[in-house]
């Protein structure tokens, strides 16, 4: 048998837990979800290298797509690749700091969409790929509808993962802080209440005691 604990848990963050699983459908179960959440978590940081924090991540934020830092950018122009990367919080390209656009422009005669034009590499990435590709990608994975658990972040901090610890808690206490509820009293009168009462068979205690 699993054995269980039970850690504090903000009510704000526990209100959002089980209007999610409303909106999400399926199974209600909050200790389910905690532990999936809390399991998706820990995958995440397993792989992460050591000593790495997800909020000091670097990279360059282009709309939407995230380039993280050591992210390859590449363009195709008369006859050759022209190269950018992206080094802290910048792409730089020739020892400038330039935007997407400015990189795909730098090369060309004419006016380029730089969504079409640059190939992108992340770290993890095996080979390039057109950047509004990535662009598309994204936003499927944002429109598809996702699991209770998925809809937890991916980089939990430590207090949202002792808030989700605590739902279960929480929940628990609530109920077994509500009163029971009794079934309320029928005060309607029954059949024969008003006719004359019968003591062939009885006794009053007043009759019997002396």
């Amino acid at each position: 048998m699993k054995s269980t604990m039970s850690v504090n848990l903000d009510t704000e963050v526990l209100l959002r837990l089980i209007s999610q699983l409303q909106i999400r459908g399926g199974a209600q179960d909050l200790s389910s979800a905690i532990n999936s959440a809390i399991e998706l978590w820990m995958r995440e940081q397993a792989k992460l290298s050591k000593g790495s924090d997800p909020a000091s991540v670097r990279g360059y934020q282009w709309k939407t797509l995230f380039l993280p830092e050591g992210t390859e950018l590449r363009s195709w122009s008369y006859g050759e690749y022209n190269y950018a990367r992206v080094i802290g919080d910048e792409i730089i390209h020739k020892g400038k700091a330039v935007s997407p656009n400015q990189f795909a422009q730098s090369f060309a005669r004419s006016t380029r969409n730089a969504w079409e034009d640059v190939r992108v590499r992340r770290p993890d990435d095996k080979q390039f790929k057109q950047a509004s590709l990535l662009r598309q990608e994204l936003a499927k994975q944002q429109a598809q509808p996702q699991t209770a658990v998925a809809a937890a972040p991916a980089a939990l901090s430590e207090s949202a993962i002792l808030a989700l610890l605590a739902a279960l808690q929480v929940q628990t206490q609530a109920h077994a802080a509500a009163p029971a509820t009794a079934t309320p009293r029928n005060p309607s009168p029954g059949e024969g209440w008003d006719l004359p009462e019968r003591r062939k068979f009885r006794y009053r205690l007043e009759d019997v005691a002396y």
